[in-house]
C-alpha cells in the first residue's frame, strides 16, 4: 500500500509516517518555507531523513483578499493543479493524506477525479481554510479536538487526536543546557522563528538572566538576522540556536521550567501533553485568530499565561514570566484525550481503501 501525503503541518506528519512504518510512502511539499525568503523549509530536511522520498511542489497560494499576488496566483493555479495530478498519475498512490495548509487544494481535486480517497486532518480547534474547501471531496476527515467537529459532515469526521513527535517523549540526544542552578526558560517562535519573540528576549535578556537561565531556538529566517545578533549575546546562562533538531527538542522541553512560544496548534498539544507551563504569544494576523483560539486552550487546563502581540509592555512580560516560573496553579487532569491518534489515523486510511477496494470488486462482479 501507498500514500501520498501533502505538507502543511509537519510534526503531525512526521508521527504519522512513523507509524506507517509498513506503507511506501511519498510526500509533496515546499523547498522553501517562504517565497522571499531562501532558507530551506523544515520539511525539506526532514522527510527525506525518514526515507521518504519528497517531491517539491510550489502551487498559489490561496488568496482571502485581492493583493499583488492575486493575479500571479491566478494563473499558477491551473499549473498546480496539472503538476498534482502528473504526480498522482505518477506515483500511483492508494490514499491521499493531507495535513492543511494551501499545498493540499491541487492534489485534493486531482486525486478526486482520479477516485483516490483523500483524508484529511485537523490540528486546530477550529477549522483550517484549507482543510474546509477539501472536505466536500474527502471520505474522512480526522479531527483532533470535538470543537472542530461542527465544521465538517457528520458523518464523514472522526475524532482521531493530534499526532506529536515521539522525540517529545524519547528524546535520544541531549541538547547542552546553560549552566546553573536556576530555572530553564525555552524560547521559541518554531521552525522558522518569530522576530517579535526574538527581539522581545533581546530586550529584556540582561534582566532575565538575573534569576533564569535561558535556551533559545531563533528560528531558520534569514530575512532579520536575528540568530547572527542574538548570538553574539551568549554567555554560559543564555545558550542560542538556530535551529533545534527533532531528536534533540524532547531533552530541552523535557528540562524546561516555562517554554515562551507562539500558539501553532502542535507547540499547543506537546505542551498540553507534556503539562508542561507556558506564556503564548499568538501570532497576531493568524487566521480568524487561529493561534489565540489554539492558546485559549492551554490556558483554559491551567498551563499558560496569554499575552497579545502589541498588547503588552516589557515589565508585563517579565512579570508573567515571574509569575509562571512561581505559580502553583494545578493542571486540570481531567481533559479527556485520544490515546494513540497516529494509530488511529493509520486504521481510517486502512478503513478507506478497504471501503475502495470492495465498491470496485462489487463493480468487476
Amino acid at each position: 500500500m501507498k500514500v501520498l501525503i501533502t505538507g502543511g503541518h509537519l510534526t503531525p506528519a512526521i508521527a504519522t509516517i512513523e507509524a506507517l512504518s509498513d506503507w511506501g510512502a511519498v510526500y509533496v511539499g515546499r523547498k522553501y518555507s517562504m517565497e522571499a525568503d531562501q532558507a530551506p523549509s523544515l520539511e525539506h530536511q526532514e522527510i527525506p531523513r525518514l526515507g521518504v522520498k519528497f517531491i517539491e511542489v510550489n502551487p498559489a497560494r490561496i488568496q482571502r483578499k485581492f493583493s499583488r499576488g492575486t493575479i500571479p496566483a491566478v494563473f499558477r493555479g491551473p499549473k498546480g493543479f496539472l503538476e498534482a495530478f502528473g504526480i498522482i498519475r505518477n506515483e500511483k498512490p492508494d490514499v491521499v493524506l493531507c495535513f492543511g495548509g494551501y499545498v493540499q487544494i491541487p492534489f485534493v481535486f486531482a486525486a478526486y477525479i482520479l477516485r483516490i480517497p483523500i483524508i484529511l486532518h485537523e490540528q486546530t480547534f477550529e477549522a483550517g481554510l484549507s482543510n474546509k474547501l477539501s472536505s466536500k471531496f474527502a471520505k474522512f476527515i480526522c479531527i483532533s479536538h470535538e470543537s472542530s467537529r461542527k465544521y465538517f459532515p457528520e458523518n464523514k469526521t472522526i475524532l482521531t487526536g493530534n499526532p506529536v513527535r515521539k522525540e517529545i517523549f524519547e528524546s535520544d540526544e541531549k541538547t547542552p543546557l546553560p549552566k546553573g542552578n536556576d530555572p530553564l526558560i525555552f524560547v521559541t517562535g518554531g521552525s522558522q522563528g518569530s522576530h517579535f519573540i526574538n527581539e522581545l528576549i533581546s530586550n529584556n535578556l540582561s534582566t532575565l538572566l538575573l534569576n533564569y537561565r535561558i535556551i533559545h531556538q531563533t528560528g531558520a529566517s534569514e530575512k532579520f538576522h536575528d540568530f547572527e545578533s542574538l548570538k553574539d549575546k551568549s554567555t554560559d546562562k543564555y545558550s542560542v540556536y538556530k535551529f533545534i533538531p527533532p531528536n534533540k527538542i524532547g531533552y530541552v522541553l523535557k528540562n524546561a521550567d516555562l517554554v515562551i512560544a507562539r500558539g501553532g496548534a502542535n507547540t499547543i498539544w506537546e505542551l498540553f501533553l507534556l503539562k508542561k507551563k507556558a506564556i503564548i504569544i499568538p501570532l497576531s494576523f493568524s487566521q480568524k485568530q487561529e493561534q489565540l483560539k489554539n492558546a485559549n486552550f492551554l490556558s483554559e487546563v491551567g498551563l499558560a499565561k496569554i499575552l497579545e502581540e502589541g498588547d503588552f509592555s516589557n515589565s508585563d512580560f517579565l512579570l508573567a514570566v515571574n509569575d509562571m516560573i512561581k505559580s502553583k496553579e494545578e493542571f486540570k487532569s481531567d481533559i479527556s484525550y485520544p490515546s494513540n491518534p497516529s494509530t488511529k489515523i493509520v486504521e481510517v486510511i486502512e478503513n478507506a481503501i478497504k471501503t475502495k477496494n470492495k465498491k470496485v470488486s462489487k463493480k468487476s462482479s
